[in-house]
């Protein structure tokens, strides 16, 4: 068995891949000050939920983008299953060449996206994935990672208002009936929803003009179910699909 984790800013995702599919997929927060040994009972209670024993994970792929954890992640890993875990970064075969300025600044996630995206596609891609930032990686054949947009995510938007002003709260990420806002929260609503719905639009229809044809638009992360209404430009849609990307990357790494 397989044990495949990502580590974002907000949660953390994985899965148990075995006998050629996913036997458990889970999302827990993200705290930075959890231990090692926090992580263990954690991660021993999850897996027991699904049945999985510790002891027959036969291989574990961490993608980290909190350096803090990283380590503590590693240590819990290799007492749960008594192996060390792949580290995905410098190094690593997978599969995909990163073009930017420095391949180093890439984020483990993102490569994972990238992986995969272009195996799904086979063609030029776009992976938008809705985490803490909101992020648009752009892939084309046969396999390069030629760069990627970055915003604020949705969650982040929202408390920012509520934090840098003193009379607008904090609203549930719901799209109202109407543009025009009647109250406070539907007025949030509306900017942040139907906002950040045409920014969606017009990276993804940007990026596309930069990327050879056809190309397909592929959107994962906590939040997309939120915008996914309010556009037609996702080709397909899969909250698991960094934990796909690192399937294919340890298959990589024997």
């Amino acid at each position: 068995m397989l044990l495949a984790i990502n580590i974002g800013n907000s949660s953390t995702a994985f899965g148990v891949y075995a006998e050629g599919g996913w036997k458990d997929r889970r999302r827990i927060r993200t705290e930075p000050s959890r231990t090692a040994d926090e992580h263990a009972v954690l991660f021993r209670s999850l897996l027991a939920v699904s049945g999985t024993d510790p002891g027959a994970i036969r291989k574990t792929v961490i993608a980290s983008v909190v350096p803090q954890l990283t380590t503590a992640v590693a240590a819990m890993v290799e007492e749960l299953t008594g192996g060390k875990p792949l580290l995905v970064g410098p190094g690593v075969k997978t599969g995909i060449r990163i073009r930017t300025d420095n391949p180093s600044e890439v984020g483990a996630d993102l490569v994972s996206n990238a992986v995969a995206g272009y195996a799904k596609c086979r063609s030029s891609c776009i992976i938008v994935d809705f985490g803490t930032a909101l992020t648009f990686t752009a892939v084309a054949e046969p396999g390069d990672l030629l760069g990627v947009a970055i915003a604020p995510g949705l969650a982040y938007a929202t408390e920012a208002l509520a934090e840098h002003t003193a009379q607008l709260p904090v609203v549930r990420l719901e799209a109202p009936a109407t543009a025009i806002g009647k109250n406070t929260v539907h007025s949030i609503q509306s900017g942040v929803l139907f906002g950040y719905g045409g920014l969606v639009n017009a990276l993804i229809d940007r990026i596309s003009s930069e990327l050879p044809a056809p190309v397909r638009v592929l959107a994962t992360g906590g939040q997309f179910r939120v915008i996914a209404p309010l556009t037609d430009r996702f080709s397909e849609t899969d909250p698991w699909l960094t934990l796909d990307g690192l399937r294919i990357i340890a298959e990589r790494n024997p």
